[in-house]
């Protein structure tokens, strides 16, 4: 199926392109998304009438996600889980937990924008975990688990 990008698409393109894409992707999770449109001939009419109110809110949403990184970046945050003796938690730290601590101190941020590369946090310590807030904004922030003994 061939859409319009109405935002920037990781691994798919800018705002704008037309792009190629699965007919199911399309329809289940760009379209109702609103990052894309179908490729008609008035669609792409339509989209180079309003390219530059959304090239501006593309714009306005990249600063607004540069301003939040520069206040979460290098952010340490500190869980408790219950523990053993050997230092293995009692479950995990997942990203529902870190965003939840966030929300706690004042930084919005969605449980989907945290990126755990190693999976959920099962050992007391210090971690880093990624915040993507936008496509091209990624900042590094240290989990610090402390065990409680049961």
């Amino acid at each position: 199926m061939q859409i319009i990008l109405l935002d920037k698409v990781v691994n798919l393109g800018n705002l704008g392109e037309v792009v190629k894409v699965k007919d199911g992707y399309a329809r289940n999770f760009l379209i109702p998304s609103g990052r894309a449109r179908r490729a008609t001939e008035s669609a792409i009419k339509e989209f180079e009438v309003r390219r530059a109110d959304l090239e501006k809110a593309a714009a306005a949403k990249l600063a607004a996600a540069q301003a939040q990184g520069d206040k979460l970046g290098g952010t340490a945050i500190k869980l408790s889980q219950k523990a053993g003796v050997d230092g293995r938690l009692f479950g995990s730290v997942t990203n529902f937990d870190i965003a939840e601590e966030l929300t706690k101190n004042g930084y919005e941020v969605a449980k989907s924008q945290i990126r755990m590369p190693t999976g959920p946090i099962k050992l007391v310590g210090d971690s880093t975990v990624s915040v993507a807030l936008h496509t091209d904004v990624v900042v590094e922030i240290t989990v610090s688990v402390y065990g409680e003994t049961a």
